[in-house]
């Protein structure tokens, strides 16, 4: 999903532009392209990283609210005999 181009002008080493070109011959797409597919890649693996320990921090917080329940529900209970 495109929203908008913006030309640039980078400096790549020749290996990896020999790279990007054979992604573009092969499926038959532009430089630009292989380039803009590979940013939006490493975008994604970012995102998904970022949310992984996201729900890592989150899970970890809620095993220690559950073990505080657990608890404090013993206590409770056992203060009812």
């Amino acid at each position: 999903m495109a929203i908008g181009a913006v030309k640039v002008t980078i400096s790549v080493p020749h290996n990896l532009i020999a790279v990007a070109d054979e992604v573009a011959y092969e499926k038959k797409i532009s430089r630009s392209k292989v380039i803009s597919s590979c940013l939006r890649d490493l975008a994604a693996e970012r995102l998904n990283k970022r949310m992984a320990e996201g729900y890592k921090a989150l899970a970890k917080e809620n095993l220690n609210f559950a073990e505080g329940t657990v608890d404090l529900a013993n206590e409770m209970l056992s203060g009812q005999e």
